[in-house]
């Protein structure tokens, strides 16, 4: 079947049975092709049949679907055209691992962070509105990204918008983590429905087959059903709001699947479908564990375990470590938007229950109700990836910066991460950190300085902020001196007197390597390792770019208001005359997906492509 399939109009032309078979076949296609690459996995197990039971009633391009968050995109893409390149997903210059308007007519909408779609495909059904046209708008969201408050803002507006849109709620009890909270509970009740219906008719069949009484037993039990399902679904929350409320339905059954979407765009009106599915669904291993195989390496099939070596990580480091802290200290408190495995959080769960909290992918919340817990005398560490930091970012400013409160946020994933491309590279962070007053920005060349960073965070009496990145330290770089963290204060690791280094946290490794490299040609190399990016030591790098006249700044961030930019502020601001200066960051773009070894090549940030540089200026001619 999957041969045949090259677009949706070739799927609408299979029978139902055809369509079955065709959902087996690509669930084998998507575990071969993550198997060997990489990739999310479980979220796109468990939407096959929804997906094909999506592009056999809608029609894209002309009908909208915009998948929330996006990682449960790829059967879209075997469907709408992208079959082979799927074999070559999130790697350089193959095809995107999330929705890209780029990429194809049938992505409508770039996706990557959670609880966008239904804001998005208001805005496109309002403007098809004011336009006159009568193409479908369809949202696919999560339970996991439901718990967003920017979905919940959306729902609200569309609820009583009287606009013709479609929200499909895949209800499958998970986002990364197990969900949590209310409307986890409240959808729990909604899927009773389906449990309370099936029984219903059961009973109303059998009771409808006794003479004479019969009937009007069956009367009596109507009547009773009513108060029966106000106990059984307290209340209907998407009715309330202003939705057609349809489901729920088994997301697995794609007759069922067609029925109801066809009867959706019957609906003049805003429509919600309840579609219950399994994350992992098809591969046992991913159905145990979908949380572990939401995204993976690549694995192998019969036993899925990783073909990559598990190693220690920044976040395991900085998990264990904070367990450590906050058997000494009482007043540390955890807070994770739905992240705990990813940020190192699981140890502490365990060990503190009543002092974690997640509060679901809600990071805008997770920053304020630290905020809150600070200002009661907690002192709460807030884990969460440079990416999602965006989505506070005026929660940082207004609720933890200007009351300048002890709250420590810790950025996880900070720089190029690779393959998941533009939406999840945290190449911004220090930049709009930078901005922020009252602000403290800290970055570890190594584990030892990331647990040295925290011991001295959690002494603080201010916001901090401690950004690291994915994976391990580097290999080739053990570093044996680790001054004590001392606020503003870098680290000069080696002197010299004809250039001068100035990194900060992984870089400060490569720094390292490529002066190593030039003193073999006969080249003198001072490395500071900057540790803080605010407050700058400016004593410490003043006194070594007048003794050099030649400085380097080497960052994973972008090229506007980090590193670099605060040396060439600090060469102005002191009047530093005959200064030669090259920064080496990542440029004013959004960075594409590919390895980190291959993008670092690509923007130039490499030991290789830094040395080149270095080597063809002869430490001359350096562009200020």
């Amino acid at each position: 079947m999957l041969e045949q399939i090259n677009s949706p109009e070739d799927l609408k032309k299979l029978t139902l049975k055809q369509k079955e078979e065709l959902a087996q076949e690509i669930r084998e296609y998507i575990l071969d092709v993550v198997s060997k690459n990489g990739g999310h996995l479980a979220s796109n197990l468990g939407v096959v049949e929804l997906t094909i039971a999506i592009h056999s009633i809608f029609n894209v391009p002309d009908d909208k679907i915009i998948w929330d968050v996006g990682h449960q995109s790829y059967v879209h893409k075997i469907l709408t055209g992208r079959k082979k390149e799927l074999k070559n997903i999130r790697k350089l210059n193959g095809i995107a691992g999330f929705p890209k308007t780029n990429e194809s007519e049938a992505d409508c909408f770039n996706t990557g962070h959670s609880s966008t779609s239904i804001s998005a495909a208001l805005g496109m059904a309002r403007a098809r509105d004011l336009e006159g046209k009568n193409n479908s708008v369809v949202a696919v969201i999560g339970d996991g990204a439901l718990t967003g408050g920017m979905a919940l803002e959306a729902l609200n507006d569309a609820g009583c918008s009287r606009s013709k849109i479609t929200v499909i709620l895949n209800d499958n009890e998970m986002s990364i983590s197990p969900n949590v909270g209310g409307l986890n509970k409240f959808l729990g009740k909604l899927r009773t429905k389906r449990a309370y219906t099936r029984i219903n008719k059961i009973i109303k069949r059998e009771i409808s087959k006794v003479p004479v009484i019969g009937k009007p037993i069956v009367k009596l039990v109507q009547n009773i059903k009513r108060a029966i399902m106000q106990l059984v679904i307290h209340k209907m929350y998407f009715e309330d709001i202003g939705f057609t409320y349809l489901g729920p339905v088994d997301g697995h059954n794609i007759e069922k699947l067609e029925s109801i979407l066809t009867l959706s765009k019957q609906v003049n009106g805003p429509v919600l479908i309840h579609v219950l599915t399994k994350k992992g669904k098809g591969y046992e291993i991913a159905e145990k564990e979908p949380d572990k195989y939401h995204a993976t390496a690549p694995f192998d099939l019969e036993t899925g375990k990783s073909k990559k070596e598990k190693k220690t990580d920044y976040s395991k480091v900085f998990g264990n470590k904070l367990v450590e802290l906050a058997k000494k200290n009482p007043k540390i408190v955890a807070i994770t938007a739905s992240m705990k495995d990813g940020t190192g959080l699981s140890q502490f769960q365990k060990e503190f229950p009543k002092r974690f909290f997640d509060v679901g992918i809600a990071e805008q919340h997770a920053v304020t109700m630290a905020a809150g817990m600070a200002i009661e005398g907690m002192l709460p560490v807030v884990p969460i990836y440079s990416s999602f930091y965006q989505r506070a970012y005026d929660q940082v400013i207004h609720d933890v910066a200007m009351q300048n409160l002890p709250v420590i946020m810790c950025v996880d994933r900070a720089g190029v991460v690779g393959a998941d491309g533009e939406t999840h590279q945290g190449t911004l962070d220090m930049a709009f950190f930078r901005l922020v007053p009252n602000l403290t920005i800290l970055a570890p060349k190594d584990f030892k300085e990331l647990e040295d960073m925290l011991e001295f965070a959690v002494e603080g009496k201010s916001p901090i902020v401690i950004r690291y990145p994915r994976g391990g330290e580097d290999e080739e770089i053990k570093f044996q001196k680790h001054e004590q963290i001392k606020l503003g204060q870098a680290e000069v690791l080696q002197k010299g007197k004809d250039l001068s280094i100035i990194a900060i946290g992984k870089m400060v490794a490569k720094a390292m390597k490529i002066a190593k490299k030039l003193e073999s040609n006969g080249t003198s190399v001072e490395v500071i390792n900057a540790r803080f990016l605010k407050p700058l030591d400016e004593k410490t790098v003043i006194e070594s770019i007048k003794k050099t006249k030649n400085v380097i700044t080497i960052e994973d961030g972008t090229s506007i208001d980090g590193l670099g930019t605060a040396i060439k502020e600090l060469i102005v601001d002191n009047k530093l005359d005959g200064i030669e200066m090259r920064e080496f960051s990542y440029p004013d773009k959004f960075i594409q997906h590919g390895s980190v070894q291959e993008l670092e090549d690509l923007y130039g940030v490499s030991e290789e492509k830094i040395l080149s540089i270095i080597f063809e200026n002869v430490l001359k001619n350096f562009i200020y």
